[in-house]
């Protein structure tokens, strides 16, 4: 099982027969990736994709079965991960079928933020179109649209949030929901910047 450490941040994908992807969760330091329901003895459905290199902590899924069995309070606490992970997952599906796509594309990037704690977030046009599910032209125009009401700010390489409340207000239901989910769950803590510090179970938010 690999925990991705500071920035890191990985993206689970579906992908297609034709070669085509598309994002269904983001996994950043608060989580992990790898064997969350099956404690790591059954194949992987979904892929891997790493969207920000840096550490990472793996350990033997033997080994971490064990602990787990050993603590109850570990055992709860990636129950509460693997609930969240499930509900990212189900928003994704019902995200993707009602929701324009501009409203998708600041749920991901916000939901990108979240994991890296910081506005600049280094991200092609190209992979946010493989991620949403688009052509790169059509979400070329959409980022147009997005950057001229002054929410994001676009460069080669990297996309800006400039003004996050209003990015918040924005987005579709579906970011504030799984955010709201993972603090319920999981006890997230987040700063204002609302990047995710901390998690603490026993500090869950109602």
């Amino acid at each position: 099982m690999t925990f991705p450490l500071n920035q890191t941040t990985v993206t689970l994908v579906s992908r297609m027969r034709d070669g085509r992807m598309v994002e269904t969760a983001t996994v950043g330091h608060e989580g992990a990736v790898g064997g969350i329901v099956s404690h790591g003895y059954l194949p992987a459905f979904s892929e891997a994709v790493v969207q920000v290199t840096g550490d990472v902590l793996r350990l033997d899924a033997e080994r971490l079965t064990r602990a787990r069995a050993a603590s109850p309070s570990l055992r709860d606490l990636f129950v509460r991960y693997a609930d969240c992970l499930l509900a990212q997952v189900l928003q994704s599906v019902a995200c993707n079928a009602v929701h324009p796509i501009e409203e998708r594309c600041l749920r991901w990037l916000l939901t990108f933020q979240d994991r890296l704690g910081t506005p600049v977030l280094p991200v092609t046009q190209e992979m946010l179109a493989e991620m949403l599910g688009v052509r790169r032209t059509y979400l070329t125009g959409v980022l147009g649209a997005l950057q001229r009401r002054g929410l994001i700010a676009v460069r080669r390489g990297q996309i800006t949030i400039l003004d996050r409340d209003r990015a918040e207000q924005t987005a579709c239901e579906c970011y504030g929901k799984v955010r709201g989910h993972f603090r319920t769950v999981l006890g997230a803590v987040y700063a204002e910047s609302g990047a995710i510090v901390a998690v603490d179970p026993t500090q869950r938010h109602e």
